[in-house]
């Protein structure tokens, strides 16, 4: 498992209110070990599933943490049917919502970041 804060060597939940306590937790190599290791051993019935999953497990191995944390915020957002284009006070209040403890400022922050970089 990593963990990794916003200031490496802090305690994110001590954080102050303008900065998001983020950490994130991923172990994708993890299951990318287990995942080849499966696939070693299964039958052919089983191998096209577990080359999907590999697949996609690649595919978040790829992301970089702040990819992390805007695909976070974006599936956070669509679970609480909050749009930041129609509502941006109510995307921050569910962001604020998801995360208690999380600042009025470091939640307008990752919301107005979310959507940089969108295809």
């Amino acid at each position: 498992m990593i963990v990794r804060t916003r200031d490496e060597g802090t305690d994110p939940l001590m954080a102050p209110k303008s900065k998001p306590p983020v950490v994130l937790l991923h172990d994708v190599e993890a299951v990318h070990a287990d995942l080849v290791t499966a696939l070693e051993a299964a039958g052919p019935s089983s191998r096209p599933g577990l080359q999907e999953a590999l697949r996609i497990v690649g595919h978040h191995r790829s992301l970089t943490d702040e990819e992390r944390t805007a695909e976070w915020v974006r599936r956070t957002l669509r679970d609480a049917d909050a749009d930041p284009a129609r509502d941006h006070v109510h995307a921050v209040k569910a962001l604020r919502e998801a995360v208690p403890g999380l600042g009025l400022i470091a939640a307008n922050d990752l919301v107005r970041t979310s959507g940089r970089g969108r295809a």
